[in-house]
């Protein structure tokens, strides 16, 4: 968390509030959240630019800047605002951009695993390329996604989750895609079929797309500028372990794959015989 529909959200609410500032200055109180350039140049780097546009890319919110880009991830905590300069900062503001307007944004992060940077076109550009295809971009065809298939051995799961194969998946939507493409978080890429692969391409873009719509899901920390999302009252398995599935009425399921807690229904989202290896086998065994 956040993930594509949440940084998006956060990106259109934000571009009306910052699109034309001015950064006089830019302070944290964590160096560590610094990706580019060094921490000690990071604030000179920033003082005098001004806000041309603010987009997302994949989890990464992208401030455009009169030569750069002010780069911002807000992870699990993070959290955006833009407020009088005057006002009292929270103890868990650890970053702030003031404008020449009198304002400031602000970063609360409460476990400081957000990060920001200062980038430079040239190197925005090779950090931004490590990322994966954008789900909701026209040219992100259904040949396309067969193509980025092609070749792929690794359970569905974590190939969603994998950045460098698609762009903006977490662990919130894929849960979500696998469900409505009524496949199993554990079935091989290599197995499926051409129905299964576009069941799964649509399911991907239509649930990005009706919660960027609900602006989110606010089910832990995120909020957006202009407050939560309410995606979080239409998920159909995650975090919904014990309740009936919304097709069949069976409980949904919760086991881990990867260190990432997975939900699904058995009996909707079956795992072919030919699937259930030992490390299948011992990642569906009940727990108690």
């Amino acid at each position: 968390m956040p993930e594509l529909p949440e940084v998006e959200t956060m990106a259109r609410e934000l571009a009306p509030l910052v699109v034309g500032a001015t950064i006089t200055s830019a302070w944290t109180d964590w160096p560590a959240a610094v990706r580019y350039p060094d921490p000690s140049g990071y604030a000179t780097s920033l003082a005098g630019r001004t806000i041309l546009d603010v987009r997302r890319r994949a989890k990464w919110l992208v401030l455009g800047l009169d030569g750069g880009a002010l780069v911002i991830q807000v992870k699990m905590t993070g959290q955006l605002s833009v407020v009088a300069a005057e006002l009292r900062r929270d103890p868990h503001v650890h970053a702030t951009w003031t404008f020449a307007d009198g304002r400031e944004m602000r970063l609360r992060d409460v476990r400081k695993f957000a990060r920001i940077g200062a980038y430079d076109p040239e190197t925005l550009a090779v950090t931004l390329a490590q990322h994966g295809p954008e789900p909701l971009e026209p040219d992100f065809t259904l040949a396309a996604f067969r193509r980025l298939l092609r070749g792929r051995r690794a359970r569905l799961k974590p190939l969603l989750l994998d950045q460098a194969f698609l762009a903006g998946v977490g662990n919130i939507y894929a849960d979500e895609a696998l469900w409505r493409a009524r496949l199993h978080p554990l079935r091989h890429a290599h197995t499926l079929r051409r129905a299964d692969e576009r069941r799964l391409y649509r399911a991907i873009r239509s649930i990005l797309t009706e919660a960027i719509e609900r602006r989110g899901s606010s089910v832990n920390d995120y909020t957006a500028p202009e407050g939560d999302g309410e995606m979080q009252e239409h998920l159909d398995v995650y975090q919904r372990t014990g309740l009936p599935c919304h097709r069949c009425g069976r409980p949904i399921r919760r086991i881990v794959i990867g260190a990432r807690g997975t939900h699904f229904c058995s009996w909707c989202q079956r795992l072919a015989a030919s699937e259930r290896d030992a490390s299948a086998r011992r990642l569906l065994r009940p727990t108690t």
